[in-house]
């Protein structure tokens, strides 16, 4: 099998016709064997229903079907765990990606032995104020924190080797990160190719400008997880030593003074009345706190965390 081209949706059924014969007339011409995932995320029109006819037509289209609503990230986490292509392809469901970009995807992947290609969108039909301006903003925080350079980290039209996939674990709202935590893994031949981008033709985007904020907190968290994810205590612990110290030392400060009053005949100094006294306390209560975090953040990762929070209600 050359491609899996996986497709989350949510309520996309006037797209879903027009982009399966697109994907399968560009996959004919390149001689491309694929299968075609589709992963409806809770639609509530009838996306899954065209899927279920499609599937009757087409045995290369294969689909799962959410309980609810669960994100982006969980219906690529579904899909790529059942994905077998040599290469696997990303893309939304409402045909502003062009399906005539795969196989040049697929050749940056499999003669330029990239790890990943990822989409980038250098000109936007977007709304400029809520959407363009905010995610080269973003983008921008993107590259500067996590070193990966790409222009558009929030391209869905994206390429990847199977193992990349295999190797990841996509959950929360990471699906955006996926090159970042790729890089993580180990996987760094990532480059990008500009795009082709339309308005979209049906619908409205499922999307807000809080995915901006929520990126951003994302971006943090991937941050600090991979310096710190597989040993927490080198965080956790060093701070809260490090407090623990500085409150020890000030509290051992204060003791010795009132030692020297009591020694040259003056009393009547109490250590409550001073500042230092609650500042040095808290510090030792604050490190010991953090020490125990991190203590308790290793063994929690010596369980196997399990990210599949979510109910798949049918395959087809």
């Amino acid at each position: 099998m050359n491609l899996s081209i996986i497709i989350p949706l949510l309520n996309e059924e006037e797209s879903l016709e027009e982009l399966f014969s697109r994907i399968n007339s560009v996959c004919k011409t390149a001689n491309l064997s694929y299968e075609i995932w589709f992963i409806d995320d809770g639609s509530t029109d009838l996306s899954w229903s065209i899927i279920e006819n499609l599937k009757v037509q087409f045995p290369q289209i294969h689909g799962i079907k959410f309980s609810r609503n669960y994100g982006k990230s969980q219906a690529l986490h579904a899909a790529f765990e059942k994905a077998i292509g040599d290469v696997i392809i990303t893309m939304d469901a409402d045909l502003q990606d062009f399906p005539e970009e795969i196989p040049e995807l697929y050749e940056m992947v499999k003669l330029g032995n990239y790890d990943i290609v990822s989409g980038w969108k250098k000109k936007r039909f977007d709304n400029v104020m809520t959407k363009n301006i905010p995610s080269k903003l973003f983008n921008a925080a993107a590259r500067k924190l996590s070193g990966v350079e790409l222009h558009d980290f929030n391209c869905g039209l994206k390429a990847y080797k199977k193992q990349v996939v295999k190797s990841i674990d996509v959950y929360g709202d990471m699906h955006r990160y996926i090159p970042v935590l790729a890089a993580n893994a180990g996987f760094r031949r990532i480059t990008e190719k500009e795009v082709q981008h339309q308005a979209r033709p049906y619908g409205t985007s499922k999307f807000g400008t809080e995915r901006f904020v929520r990126g951003f907190l994302d971006l943090i968290t991937l941050w600090f997880v991979s310096r710190f994810g597989g040993r927490p205590m080198h965080f956790f612990g060093a701070v809260g030593t490090l407090m623990f110290i500085v409150g020890f030392l000030s509290a051992f400060w204060l003791g010795i003074s009132k030692l020297i009053d009591v020694s040259h005949g003056i009393y009547g100094h109490l250590l409550t009345n001073n500042a230092w006294f609650f500042i040095a306390l808290t510090m030792m209560v604050l490190g010991t706190l953090l020490f125990i975090a991190g203590f308790l953040g290793e063994m929690i990762i010596r369980t196997n965390r399990d990210h599949k929070n979510y109910h798949v209600e049918e395959v087809i």
